[in-house]
């Protein structure tokens, strides 16, 4: 009998794949790589033509986003030498550091309203979907095709009804305005996805537990609970991605105390110009916590590949 298996590649079609996937890893992750560079330009060399792949490191553009900077006279620049590294930095092109910039608070917002209402779509999505996968629901299908419907129109569309009630109702410009607006959104997309992992876990589970003495409660907290971690981990990066990046509501609903990153970024305004050096050192920046939450979670995401393989 042939060893030949139709199931297993061939070398040659491993190296095929293997290829295909490290050109399509390449291609994606050539823009990030350009970020991160050009957040490490002068600003002379971030708008150079050709582009520079080879230049001389700086963190000009990092000062430049944390610190707001105004332009002295020689003699007043002469009379107070730089005290500190990032002083020289600006020092050596005529500035001084006025005082902090605004990009701190800007991306603390964006932490406490992307976190925020990723937590309350992730619980109130698993709730819903615990109830939707479990009980006998009236109207169960109708239901889900409503909350299903909420997805079927972009979110900007609804813009101008919701700039009203958010005025009448003194939410604008405030986190718990845009925690609450996000997990609206997310809300929908957190249930069915939940729901999907939920009707996985056999039910028999639950009732082994409910026969030792569990109540609903504990049967739920105890036993799907970790065994749903998997579809848990999958939304709450889903609905964190989607708050984190979000830009015309940011725009439209927030000015000042509520303002996240994503809109306050490109107004980052250098010295004659507009300052790329600091736009692409505060997106680099601004990438991070979500890059940090999906490898922290990894391990989960790994075991969606083989989520639904124990059979009822």
């Amino acid at each position: 009998m042939s060893g030949y298996s139709v199931t297993e590649p061939s070398r040659g079609q491993k190296w095929i794949a293997g290829i295909l996937v490290a050109g399509y890893a390449l291609i994606t992750i050539l823009p990030l790589v350009w970020i991160i560079a050009t957040g490490f330009k002068s600003s002379a060399d971030s708008i150079a033509y050709p582009p520079k792949l080879l230049f001389q490191p700086t963190l000009e553009g990092y000062v430049n986003l944390f610190t707001t900077q105004t332009r002295q006279t020689t003699e007043y620049l002469n009379a107070n030498p730089p005290q500190t590294w990032y002083e020289r930095i600006v020092h050596d092109r005529g500035l001084v550091i006025a005082g902090p910039s605004r990009f701190g608070e800007r991306f603390m917002n964006s932490v406490i309203i992307g976190f925020g209402s990723t937590f309350l779509s992730v619980f109130l999505g698993t709730l819903a979907a615990y109830a939707f996968s479990r009980f006998k629901v009236p109207l169960k299908d109708d239901l889900l095709f409503f909350v299903l419907s909420t997805r079927m129109m972009p979110p900007i569309a609804v813009a101008i009804p919701i700039f009203l009630m958010f005025r009448s109702l003194g939410l604008s410009d405030t986190h718990a305005g845009m925690i609450l607006l996000y997990t609206a959104v997310n809300l929908s997309l957190a249930v069915w996805l939940l729901k999907g992992f939920i009707d996985e876990i056999p039910v028999e589970y639950e009732e082994a537990a409910l026969i030792d003495g569990y109540t609903r409660f504990q049967a739920f907290y105890k036993v799907v609970l970790p065994q749903a971690a998997t579809g848990i981990a999958s939304t709450a990066i889903f609905c964190l991605i989607f708050a984190w990046n979000e830009y015309a509501f940011a725009v439209l609903l927030t000015s000042g105390t509520a303002q996240t990153a994503p809109p306050f970024i490109p107004t980052i305004i250098g010295v004659g110009g507009q300052d790329w050096p600091a736009v692409a050192a505060g997106a680099t920046i601004f990438l991070l916590p979500v890059m940090v939450f999906t490898i922290l979670l990894r391990k989960h995401l790994l075991r969606g590949i083989t989520f639904g393989a124990v059979r009822k």
